[in-house]
């Protein structure tokens, strides 16, 4: 494994006597294909300590909706089966605050805490109080990108132009074959003091439970070898929400379900998938993930108007009073209840069947600006719709998308117009020139109809 993904969060001398190494799994949920957990295993052996992985679900999904606390937890019985039976001891912690996270990892008295990757101000969050209140070695390992966030870039790029030939020239060094994992040379031999799996709590008016998605790794495998035997023909038609065209990856990358980089060489693998697809799909798959991760990672006001560029900050703000044909609250734009049936077909997508069309988030986002009285009220609402219903919310492709829809973020200026300055601007009548909307609406329709009342 390549030291650039490692980032050393604090070197530490040994304690007198470590008991242990510990790999805290707060993002890459997956036993297989996991640069940190073969981190730590490689790092146990070498001390010839026992090998320890932790889960805390408070700790993976501090910002999550109760849907999204959900699908993971579906996920954790096989993980621990996974993982068990390659001789690796699963350890889950109920707590819901870091203090008491690392009151449990101090126990274990770790030579090394490792833990994943996340360019998320609340899992940075988390992982600055785990320091504050632990003495052990920390390293984060990027297993998110396949070429490493600090190593892409020191900088927050102005666009996928200017990250694109960053990343293809490292590419190479970085899109390897994972190793095998094997068992740890040794074994805890004290009480794990594991907590027993509880069902995450719902909250008043949390989202429905998803089952369109099955949750887990094999699942994921499952979908990525479907969209790669199946589907990836299709790929060249992925902005037309009427064909099934996209992966449906993204609910299992955002939850480390299934690695990007085994994405990246199954497709490249596969003898038969056209060059054009292959390329498309490993621009957005690969350039424009990892270009999202580095914005958030670089823009802590990822989340906020404050991060747009400054042409669309004076752009917004010169618009700011420009009156709105329709304003819309909050619940109205939850409940899909706009004049405008293609947007609404977008929100039930999202509403119900837990994640939108990537052409439609575009489009999505865009209107939710042209219907709220101002900026920072369609940023606020757009990305509580996003993490409050999408089973890959709280992310950082969630995040820029946002921010490139209402802020101009990784776009440039276009033809000044209301409201929107010169903001890119989308409408009914553009999406009715690229694919047949009225079939859109109708599959939504159909869709959730199908769902089990």
């Amino acid at each position: 494994m390549r030291t650039e993904r490692i980032h050393m969060v604090r070197k530490s001398l040994l304690p007198k006597t470590p008991q242990s190494v510990i790999y805290w799994m707060r993002c890459e949920h997956r036993v297989q294909d996991n640069w940190a957990l073969l981190y730590a295993l490689q790092q146990a052996n070498d001390q010839n300590l026992p090998l320890l992985v932790l889960f805390c679900l408070s700790g993976s999904t501090p910002q999550g909706s109760y849907r999204q606390k959900k699908f993971l937890f579906d996920s954790l019985t096989e993980l621990q089966s996974s993982l068990e039976k390659v001789g690796i001891q699963f350890l889950n912690c109920n707590a819901h605050k870091p203090k008491e996270l690392a009151e449990l990892i101090t126990i274990f008295t770790p030579s090394l805490l490792v833990t994943d990757h996340s360019a998320l101000k609340p899992q940075r969050l988390w992982l600055h109080a785990i320091k504050e209140h632990t003495e052990c070695a920390i390293a984060e390992v990027d297993g998110r990108n396949i070429v490493p966030v600090r190593y892409a870039s020191n900088k927050q790029e102005y666009a996928a132009r200017t990250i694109r030939p960053k990343i293809h020239r490292l590419l190479e060094q970085f899109l390897t074959p994972f190793p095998k994992l094997t068992a740890p040379q040794q074994v805890w031999k004290g009480s794990l003091r594991s907590e027993p799996l509880t069902t995450p709590q719902t909250e008043q008016n949390s989202p429905s439970v998803l089952t369109n998605f099955k949750s887990g790794e094999k699942a994921a495998q499952d979908v990525l070898n479907h969209f790669v035997n199946k589907k990836i023909y299709q790929y060249l038609h992925r902005n037309d929400p009427t064909k099934n065209a996209l992966s449906n990856l993204s609910p299992y990358l955002h939850f480390g379900m299934v690695s990007a980089q085994r994405a990246v060489l199954t497709t490249l693998d596969h003898p038969q998938v056209p060059a054009e697809a292959k390329e498309v799909f490993l621009e957005e798959l690969v350039v424009r993930r990892e270009l999202a991760d580095n914005f958030c990672f670089y823009n802590p006001q990822y989340d906020s108007t404050d991060c747009f560029p400054k042409w669309a900050q004076e752009t917004l703000t010169k618009h700011r009073s420009d009156p709105r044909d329709y304003l819309y609250s909050l619940k109205e734009l939850e409940q899909g209840r706009t004049h405008d049936p293609l947007w609404n077909a977008a929100q039930q997508e999202l509403l119900y069947l837990g994640k939108m069309h990537g052409y439609m988030r575009m489009y999505w986002a865009k209107k939710i600006l042209e219907w709220t009285a101002s900026p920072e009220e369609a940023m606020h609402h757009a990305i509580y719709l996003n993490d409050t219903y999408s089973l890959d919310g709280v992310d950082s492709n969630g995040y820029t998308g946002i921010a490139w829809s209402i802020g101009g973020i990784h776009d440039r200026p276009w033809r000044e117009r209301a409201i929107f300055g010169t903001i890119r601007y989308m409408n009914y009548n553009g999406a009715k020139r690229k694919f047949n909307v009225e079939e859109y609406i109708q599959q939504v329709t159909d869709a959730v109809k199908k769902l089990p009342t």
